[in-house]
């Protein structure tokens, strides 16, 4: 017979399930239905999501990574699920958790009965999925952040996963970064011409003028630029993205006035530019290359040239640059944000004269929206092409970027600016 001691030490021994150890860091306030291969489950029953845990190495992902880094591990890697979206769009689930989970440290001795539920195998690091980045310290075989070799290497990662690939997510114009809408019904591509068109006049672009385009993508800018009688040079880090621009301004017949290279903008030798444009650039230079970056964006143009930067923007100035988790080690390896107040100073610091500075922080949420319907319609191509892992962190980035523009915990700023010496209208020239 059992006597009350050895009822009490077997029910003090008892572990946790992993539902009701998600019901204790949540506070049972868990807004989707989560269950788990040990068979227990939590949150409402009729909740229109589920995360579903499937294997041992989801909990040991989600046991080990930090941050959304364990999720993300998790997801990508096929032992947790996600059901209610599809995996090329999952935002309303990821709004769901966002507005309404909470964790929070349980007592000492709840937290160490937690620890051995999960038990000190599931404790130990192990193999991420094979998508993602070596964390930062152990990037050094590729040179110091932000030197030309590994920033060749972090734009490799990101953008030589394949040119058709991109032309199924970003549409024709081939645009990877933020639309600036004219209405809120416009079209991605109506969206993504209208901000070349801002880009365009904001520059004071006129045929005959000379313009260099850094961080030059798919050449977009370049060949908008060419189209209107401008001699435009672009450049890229990207052998996928100068080979793709080339036979598009070959084909587009741009070749007497255009031109994208595959070579860093600090290899560019020519000077007197009238205009400089830099879209979505200035994320992967860091922060402490920001004074060079401007310096030498400054010694290309004319007195009286404009340089215009496009970029992503934390929105304050006080914030660690340097990116974490899931962003780091799948999408952006060594990409940094600061806020705008930097920016303006760096390039006031260089020389530059700042003429006008916006917010596009709506518009990128509306372009992400947009770039998700591109991959859900897409979908089964998508896996063919990059694989299943890819394809999923893709939808996990956009929507999650989506939510975090919505949200403002970033933001998009376009700094006009001009090198002094020339005669500029007393008012912005431009359309809105």
């Amino acid at each position: 017979m059992t006597t009350f001691k050895e009822k009490t030490a077997e029910t003090a021994e008892k572990r946790f399930t992993l539902a009701e150890i998600l019901e204790i860091v949540t506070g049972s306030r868990i807004p989707v239905r989560f269950t788990a291969y040990d068979g227990s489950s939590a949150g409402p029953a009729d909740a229109p999501f589920r995360l579903d845990l499937k294997t041992p190495r989801g909990l040991t992902y989600l046991a080990t990574g930090r941050g959304d880094l364990g999720l993300a591990r998790a997801y990508i890697a096929g032992d947790l699920d996600m059901h209610g979206v599809h995996p090329g769009d999952p935002y309303d689930l990821l709004k769901v958790l966002a507005d309404n989970l909470v964790f929070t440290m349980p007592p000492p001795k709840v937290s160490a009965k937690i620890l051995r539920s999960i038990g000190v195998e599931h404790l130990r690091p192990i193999a991420p999925p094979p998508e993602e980045a070596p964390p930062r310290w152990r990037r050094v075989a590729d040179g110091l952040r932000h030197s030309r070799t590994r920033d060749a290497e972090a734009i490799h990662h990101h953008y030589d996963v394949s040119n058709t690939f991109y032309e199924w997510v970003l549409g024709p114009s081939m645009t990877y970064t933020c639309a600036c809408y004219p209405h809120p019904g416009a079209s991605l591509d109506e969206a993504q011409e209208n901000k070349y068109r801002l880009v365009f006049e904001k520059l004071r672009l006129e045929p005959g003028d000379r313009l260099l385009d850094v961080g030059c993508g798919w050449g977009g800018m370049v060949r908008y630029a060419a189209r209107r009688g401008v001699r435009a040079t672009g450049v890229t880090l990207s052998t996928e993205q100068a080979s793709w621009a080339e036979e598009a301004i070959a084909d587009e017949g741009l070749t007497a006035l255009a031109e994208v290279r595959h070579c860093d903008y600090r290899d560019v030798v020519e000077r007197d530019f009238d205009a400089v444009s830099s879209i979505g650039l200035l994320e992967h230079v860091g922060v402490r290359n920001y004074p060079g970056y401007f310096a030498f964006l400054q010694s290309r143009l004319r007195p009286g040239g404009l340089l215009l930067n496009h970029c992503i923007t934390r929105p304050d100035n006080r914030s660690e640059p340097s990116a974490r988790g899931f962003i780091d080690r799948y999408v952006f390896p060594d990409g940094e944000l600061t806020g705008s107040g930097r920016i303006l100073t760096a390039a006031q610091d260089s020389g530059l004269e700042v003429l006008h500075e916006e917010n596009l922080r709506p518009h990128y949420a509306l372009t992400l929206r947009d770039w998700s319907a591109n991959l859900v319609a897409h979908w089964d191509e998508a896996v063919a092409e990059v694989g299943l892992g890819t394809a999923k962190v893709w939808g996990l980035y956009m929507a999650g970027s989506r939510l975090a523009f919505e949200s403002n915990g970033i933001q998009l700023h376009q700094v006009l600016a001009v090198r002094p010496g020339g005669d500029l209208p007393l008012r912005p020239w431009w359309t809105p």
